[in-house]
């Protein structure tokens, strides 16, 4: 999965250290992330890339290994000439893969930080915490965390068969899981039994926890839970969030590779007879 990043070590501890010329930078333009293509590869832009790169302000993320990653909110991207803007989605299918776990769980903060500019409370401007990551308001004393939601991923099963469907309105593909957040007052397990039934119309019984996962592209930590049909599998779809949902027999289904997202992988260790 994306945080499988072999013997590599993130750390995610906030010790906002000064760059130095070999630590990378994450560039995002909404959804578009600048790197640079090799024949078997990509490659994240170092501090040393640019000119007078050490007056340039800074936002520390993170660290993996001995390199630090960094936003530069102020950063002329024409300044990095033979870099280009990529899908994001670029994540699911390069190497290496501790960069590619990079990028996304930057896009993560990148994303909180944009969206965090001004205070929720009074509506003046924040600013960034030297201790802890945090931005905090100087009128009202307002602070505000990095937001992570949580949301669950549900693989139905119905005897040897497995539920799978595909996401309304987006231009993909790839088949998926029940999924959704979790809403205020609910625990993981009731928002397993409320999104299936809301999406598909199925009732469930025997919910059983599997693993987690970090997934920066929506800001959240996503719970897998196997779980069992409890009565009829007539599907009753809701087309606003689904454009198709039906039963796999386990030898049917589409996938024998895992990739980097939980969902794969709950779909193959089913299809292995595993769960």
């Amino acid at each position: 999965m994306i945080q499988d990043i072999g013997t590599h070590y993130y750390r995610n501890e906030y010790v906002p250290v000064p760059p130095k010329e070999q630590d990378f930078i994450l560039y995002y333009n909404q959804k578009n992330i600048l790197i640079k293509k090799t024949k078997d590869s990509f490659l994240l832009p170092h501090f040393c890339d640019i000119p007078n790169w050490e007056k340039e302000p800074y936002i520390y993320l993170f660290s993996i290994d001995e390199h630090h990653f960094y936003i530069l909110p102020q950063l002329d991207p024409s300044l990095l000439s033979d870099f280009t803007f990529e899908d994001l989605v670029i994540f699911r299918r390069e190497e290496p893969k501790e960069l590619c776990f990079a990028l996304i769980t930057g896009f993560h903060l990148f994303s909180w930080y944009e969206s965090r500019k001004f205070c929720g409370k009074c509506g003046k401007k924040l600013l960034p915490d030297t201790k802890e990551r945090m931005m905090y308001c100087p009128h009202c004393h307002n602070t505000e965390y990095p937001k992570i939601s949580p949301a669950v991923i549900v693989a139905i099963r119905n005897k040897n068969k497995l539920l799978l469907s595909k996401y309304a309105g987006r231009n993909t593909t790839r088949y998926a899981l029940i999924a959704g957040f979790t809403e205020i007052g609910e625990t993981l397990e009731d928002t397993v039994k409320r999104e299936v039934m809301e999406e598909v119309g199925l009732k469930v019984k025997n919910i059983q926890y599997y693993k987690s996962q970090p997934w920066g592209l929506s800001g959240s930590v996503l719970s897998g839970f196997y779980c069992d049909l409890d009565g009829n599998d007539t599907i009753t779809l809701d087309q606003e969030e689904l454009s198709t949902a039906q039963w796999f027999e386990r030898e049917e289904i589409p996938y024998d590779d895992y990739d980097v997202s939980l969902t794969r992988e709950m779909m193959i260790q089913f299809k292995k007879g595993l769960y």
